[in-house]
């Protein structure tokens, strides 16, 4: 037996718990699926600066938590660390989203909004997956603690690398970020506050070639673009930092793509299946933060309302 819904959203991180509290306030009957706990990458970010209504920092696990509490004051249902078994979003022809669980459950809406982010993209050199987990980490956040007292490595230099470089120097005795041009891509407050940072350093113009190790990571191989030269760095933990990749396999073959991945939307966040929507970090678009997935979120679920109200007139 099916679980009927008005809508569901999969993905809670900040356009999923949008979505939800603007489905649920318009009186919808809402569902958001969630392979962990809610709050996507914000909850793993160890502060938010420029979120606005927060004058001071703020966690991000607190803000994170407190869209989740908003979204269910509303009474939308958060469906915490369920796996997707499979999924058939409906087509040009069928109207119904429905979603198996991994508990065997089947989930029904004639609306959904895929809100499922990005994943912290690989280098994709040699010894990589082998020392993932195993000095080699994609959230500083997750893992800084454990580098207590260590010399570690960051690689990137945009926003995301600079500001968990910062963060990882209250852990680690020395951090050394790797990247691979010549200047910070990060915002200037950021990029300054760390070159002033006396725990760290920077290798301009240099980029990982593999990791190696025993048991455990022990050097960095890198090359240094300039010199064209290769060596390696002795390190107890290196930290990614090089961009995200988009989560979209649930839609794959059904909405177009761009060249890297993400998914093309109109401006209301529809895709070209009747009452599918994608908003968030796993949509084509510039800029990713927050506020614009929040952005996102709140502009499926007003579209996704209208387009419920035009096909059932009965319903909100």
């Amino acid at each position: 037996m099916s679980e009927r819904f008005d809508l569901i959203v999969v993905g809670a991180g900040p356009a999923g718990l949008a979505a939800a509290i603007y489905g649920a306030r318009a009186r919808l009957k809402t569902l958001v699926l969630d392979e962990g706990v809610p709050g996507g990458q914000v909850k793993t970010t160890h502060k938010v600066s420029n979120y606005p209504g927060f004058p001071e920092d703020i966690k991000g696990s607190e803000l994170a938590a407190a869209f989740a509490r908003q979204a269910e004051r509303f009474g939308a249902t958060i469906a915490r660390s369920v796996e997707i078994t499979a999924a058939d979003l409906g087509g040009l022809a069928a109207p119904e989203k429905r979603f198996v669980l991994d508990d065997e459950r089947e989930v029904v809406a004639p609306a959904a909004i895929i809100a499922t982010g990005a994943r912290p993209r690989p280098l994709g050199v040699e010894g990589e997956a082998r020392f993932r987990g195993a000095g080699i980490s994609y959230c500083a956040t997750c893992d800084g603690a454990y580098f207590e007292g260590k010399d570690i490595h960051v690689v990137g230099g945009g926003n995301s690398a600079v500001e968990e470089s910062l963060f990882l120097t209250q852990f680690a005795r020395s951090v050394t970020i790797v990247h691979q041009f010549a200047e910070f891509q990060a915002e200037a407050s950021i990029a300054e506050e760390a070159l002033r940072h006396p725990k760290i350093r920077v290798l301009w113009r240099h980029e990982p070639r593999g990791f190696h190790g025993e048991t455990s990571l022990a050097v960095m191989r890198v090359e240094d673009l300039a010199a064209h030269a290769v060596h390696d760095l002795p390190t107890d933990g290196v930290f990614v930092f090089v961009g995200m990749a988009p989560q979209a396999d649930l839609v794959k073959g059904l909405v177009p793509l761009n060249a890297w991945g993400y998914v093309e939307t109109g401006e209301d966040m529809s895709t070209p299946v009747p009452g599918l929507y994608v908003a968030g970090d796993l949509r084509a678009k510039r800029f990713r933060q927050i506020t614009t997935a929040v952005a996102d979120g709140t502009i499926a679920a007003l579209a996704a309302q209208k387009y419920l109200r035009d096909r059932y007139p009965s319903r909100p």
